[in-house]
């Protein structure tokens, strides 16, 4: 069993806190790290994978703090920056070779490991093709190819899914569930869909503090009672229902429009019912969004 403990962790810049007195404890299994731009994931993820060191605080991996360990504990760490760099001239097969080679990885295991991670995110047909030419969602498959080359036991993926069509992120969101077993996988996303179903705990940040953490069905629980629908067919009302209220989406019919809205007091307008809530309410309902949903 693997065990990361994040102990009051803060990693301030000056004045500004990107990370404020943070704690959280992982085990094995996927963790879902959601909160709008600047609010201080990739800085806990970069401190978890040892890139950033803590202004306070400490990280525990199994009873021991990462820095008494560091190289060891770097090891066992897989991770993918939101901005993942290849040489483009070089095959998949190759740059996974290579990357091997810098890991320290044994040769004689490497030609074994590389055509089976090819083969597992479905790129061993084009194993020999320059990586330059790949699609940017093939791109993001040899990155997450080359995070699992030393079987790590942590993987932090940022933005992992960016760039993959539909298809691919249910490829990707099954195998983070298969091989999550005996890993502690830290998922961060603004896709809702990639962690609402393989993910044990959804982690929501802002402004560098945990503002809620729990089970799906936990978070969802919490929002019982504070999504609502309303249908109207004046338009008077539905622009003071968009200014007073977050509008989840807006559904155009031909002779009404329905809201979706989010709210934590009452709604007393005659024909809003309230409904069950859905993960995208609760990102609606914590974190402000510019634009709202209109269909």
């Amino acid at each position: 069993m693997n065990k990361l403990e994040i102990k009051k962790l803060t990693k301030s810049y000056g004045k500004k806190n990107a990370n404020d007195n943070i704690t959280l404890t992982l085990e094995n299994g996927v963790y879902g790290l959601l909160g709008p731009n600047g609010s201080g994931k990739t800085t806990l993820m970069k401190q978890i994978a040892t890139l950033i060191k803590p202004t306070t605080g400490e990280i525990i991996y199994n009873d021991k703090n990462i820095y008494s360990i560091e190289d060891k504990y770097r090891g066992i760490i897989g991770y993918l920056p939101q901005e993942f760099g290849v040489y483009k001239n070089f095959s998949a097969k190759k740059f996974l070779q290579y990357v091997a080679a810098l890991k320290g990885l044994d040769k004689k295991e490497t030609n074994k490991r590389v055509d089976e991670l090819l083969n597992l995110v479905g790129l061993y047909d084009v194993r020999n093709k320059a990586v330059g030419k790949f699609s940017g969602g093939m791109k993001r498959r040899v990155g997450i190819a080359q995070v699992l080359l030393n079987d790590p036991k942590i993987i932090i993926l940022d933005e992992p899914t960016a760039g993959l069509d539909p298809q691919e992120r249910t490829r990707f969101r099954n195998l983070l569930s298969e091989i999550s077993k005996d890993k502690i996988i830290i998922l961060s996303t603004h896709i809702i869909s990639d962690i609402e179903s393989i993910a044990k705990e959804t982690i929501m940040i802002k402004g560098g503090e945990i503002i809620m953490k729990g089970s799906h069905r936990e978070i969802l629980s919490d929002m019982n009672g504070k999504v609502y629908k309303i249908t109207t067919s004046d338009e008077n009302q539905l622009a003071e229902i968009q200014s007073k209220y977050k509008v989840v989406n807006i559904q155009r019919g031909v002779n009404s429009t329905e809201l979706r809205i989010v709210s934590d007091k009452v709604i007393s307008y005659e024909n809003a019912e309230v409904i069950e809530p859905k993960f995208e309410d609760v990102y609606m309902f914590y974190f402000d969004l510019e634009n709202t949903k209109e269909v």
